[in-house]
């Protein structure tokens, strides 16, 4: 579902239809099998900030997010413009229960994710522009209040004025499927970190197919190191002729 902005009363109407009805007291939204081990308690904490980076930080906020879409949640994503629904779907978001909100700019930016917070469960962001302390304060007082997750999906952790509750890193990655010259990418594979505040100061890691060749996020085998310069043989020389 796409939504204009800066229209703030058309969010707040939409926020009164789509609010689930699954008390805040859930503590936790779920999270995909493969990240169980690798966040805090479990899941997603209610009410905390999360920031996705590295080349594939857009896939991890789409797979952190999709369990609770599939449990009944709503998921609201603001300015993405990059944003593929295909890959959203592969990776377990329930289209049906995603809002896509145009790019406010910075002026509506922050009036624009608060209606947000208090209309959906998790809300995707990539903002542009830093976040005052007073901004990001407002923010984190309304998920709390709320009960809601705000996601920065990639871009600049430098925006926050202070360090999100997590952030989850991806790392090496290596995509599986291509032959010489034919085939598609089937999979990939990546080196994820989590670390951040309070639960999260011990940084956890794994290696994620994200997604695998069936589709799913699930826990891979570490990345085959590179091989050394001096490991490998050179090239024979070929007669041009």
């Amino acid at each position: 579902m796409a939504v204009p902005a800066p229209d703030l009363a058309a969010l707040r109407q939409l926020g009164e239809r789509v609010r689930p009805l699954s008390a805040a007291s859930e503590r936790l939204l779920p999270v995909p099998p493969a990240f169980v081990d690798l966040v805090p308690l479990g899941g997603l904490v209610r009410g905390s900030t999360v920031a996705t980076t590295g080349g594939a930080a857009t896939s991890l906020a789409l797979a952190l997010a999709g369990p609770a879409t599939t449990a009944g949640a709503w998921c609201a994503v603001v300015g993405l413009a990059h944003l593929g629904l295909l890959a959203a779907a592969e990776l377990g978001v329930s289209l049906e229960r995603t809002l896509l909100v145009a790019d406010p700019g910075p002026q509506e930016w922050a009036a624009t994710v608060a209606a947000l917070l208090d209309a959906v469960e998790v809300v995707l962001v990539q903002p542009s522009h830093t976040l005052t302390p007073t901004t990001q304060r407002r923010l984190v007082a309304r998920a709390r209040d709320r009960g809601s997750v705000l996601v920065q999906a990639g871009g600049h952790v430098r925006v926050w004025a202070t360090q999100p509750d997590l952030v989850v890193t991806s790392g090496a990655s290596q995509w599986e499927g291509l032959g010489a010259g034919h085939g598609r990418l089937r999979a990939r594979r990546v080196e994820v970190s989590v670390a951040g505040r309070r639960a999260a100061t011990r940084t956890r890691h794994g290696v994620l197919w994200l997604p695998g060749s069936d589709g799913h996020i699930t826990r891979a085998e570490p990345l085959a190191a590179a091989p050394r310069a001096a490991d490998v043989a050179p090239a024979p020389l070929r007669d041009a002729g």
